[in-house]
């Protein structure tokens, strides 16, 4: 049975997840096994955030083999040891002294006893557009089980803006991948041409559910011209759909800047051209037609949000006063400690929050006890503090979308026509990149 402060921690790191991303979906999950000995094998793209994914939201318990740096980290040390985490070291690592037979044997253990296990086997995390040079420790550790019912579900995360407060995260659960096991030496170890092509394998299936691209700029492009399919098309689809999409047009980008680099030249400045338009006026580029307006849609939309604004300002003043102090420490600390890597401000800002956080209902708490209010008071006070921050986080995510539709009527007021040629050039750069990519059959 899990101890019930591994089963607290869990929790709570759920709900730091969810808090922190906008939209948090799992997609391919019914191809995960419910049971049996399993490996999950991830990228990582975001520091200590891509474990807690699988720790909190996979559906069957996960053990992880970690760095061994990590286990002797403040707060990080007790958490990767309360999740039964198996320490592993790197080259870099040597002082640690760790014992990597050890761990292999331990993790073996685990599989036997129809346990689930996760590995980065990038072996670091990073901000490079592809995949890392994977080690093969998965592969040997898969093999040395001597298991004929393992095995190995690729799982690919992907962050619409990882480093961002309130941006989106997508785990993409693979297929399977069968291991059959081979005959070990005599140092329980697998041939190496058997593990350099189970490896492969397993770089194929994380090719497979994570977006990659040559470099961070043809990420970038496709990432902009995704925005414009997704504004022109439907806009509850998942987001599965929309990295499917992605991976469709990096896979033809790279193809049409080889065999039409002219037509995508074109096309790559229509849209620059088209976005510092939008971007002029205020709006964002899935701003609504000027045909889809009318003064009654926006009057009703208006006076709704301004309504509900006004029923929770009360305790959203409250939760601003409480939360913002923190907030900015923790911003300003994750840039502090990052040290310029994006794959770490995740991890700082939701730490930092579990810390800093907690801290502030604290201290209101006390300032109400002093203040007169006694012990009953000062508890209520301390409980009721976070739900105030919830309620200020949804107040100015309204006022936010209350700004940005107010921005779009005066447009629609005052300049209609030039909200309608926007919506037409964006309507004709959508049918460039299909009719591009349906040259390509990636439609």
């Amino acid at each position: 049975m899990t101890h019930p402060v591994v089963r607290l921690t869990r929790a709570t790191l759920t709900l730091a997840l969810r808090i922190f991303f906008r939209r948090v979906e799992l997609e391919g999950i019914e191809r995960v096994p419910q049971s049996g000995p399993l490996i999950f094998v991830l990228n990582h793209p975001n520091g200590l955030i891509d474990p807690v994914f699988l720790l909190c939201l996979a559906p069957r318990p996960v053990s992880y083999i970690a760095k061994a740096t990590l286990f002797s980290m403040p707060v990080v040390g007790w958490l990767v040891r309360a999740f039964d985490s198996l320490p592993v070291q790197r080259k870099q690592d040597r002082a640690t002294g760790t014992d990597n037979s050890e761990t292999f044997d331990r993790a073996r253990e685990l599989l036997s006893r129809g346990g689930s296990l996760g590995i980065f086997p990038e072996g670091i995390s990073h901000n490079e557009p592809q995949l890392q040079r994977l080690k093969t420790g998965a592969a040997r550790i898969a093999f040395g089980t001597g298991l004929a019912d393992l095995k190995i579900v690729p799982a690919g995360l992907y962050y619409s803006d990882k480093a961002i407060f309130r941006s989106e995260a997508l785990v993409l659960f693979g297929e399977p991948i069968e291991v059959v096991p081979v005959a070990l030496g005599e140092d329980g170890e697998a041939p190496r041409e058997q593990v350099r092509e189970l490896t492969a394998k397993i770089e194929v299936a994380l090719g497979e559910v994570t977006l990659q691209a040559d470099a961070h700029e043809a990420l970038a492009l496709v990432d902009r011209a995704a925005r414009i399919l997704d504004a022109a098309g439907d806009p509850s689809q998942s987001l599965g759909d929309g990295v499917a999409l992605r991976r469709r047009l990096a896979a033809g980008y790279e193809r049409l800047r080889e065999e039409a680099p002219a037509e995508v030249e074109v096309l790559t400045e229509r849209l620059g051209d088209y976005e510092g338009s939008v971007g002029a006026l205020g709006l964002d580029i899935d701003h609504p037609p000027g045909e889809a307006l009318s003064a009654g849609l926006i009057l009703r939309i208006g006076l709704l949000t301004l309504l509900t604004l006004l029923l929770l300002a009360p305790l959203a003043v409250v939760g601003t006063l409480i939360h913002y102090p923190a907030y900015r420490l923790v911003g300003h600390l994750s840039r502090r400690f990052s040290g310029g890597e994006d794959d770490l401000l995740a991890t700082i800002k939701v730490l930092g929050s579990l810390l800093f956080f907690p801290l502030s209902w604290g201290v209101v708490a006390i300032a109400a006890a002093l203040l007169g209010g006694g012990a009953w008071v000062a508890l209520a006070v301390g409980l009721l503090a976070p739900l105030t921050g919830f309620v200020a986080l949804n107040f100015w995510e309204r006022f936010e979308g209350l700004v940005g539709g107010a921005r779009i009527a005066w447009v629609w007021l005052t300049r209609r026509s030039v909200l309608e040629r926007l919506s037409r050039e964006r309507q004709a750069i959508y049918d460039g990149i299909v009719d591009l990519a349906a040259r390509l059959d990636d439609v």
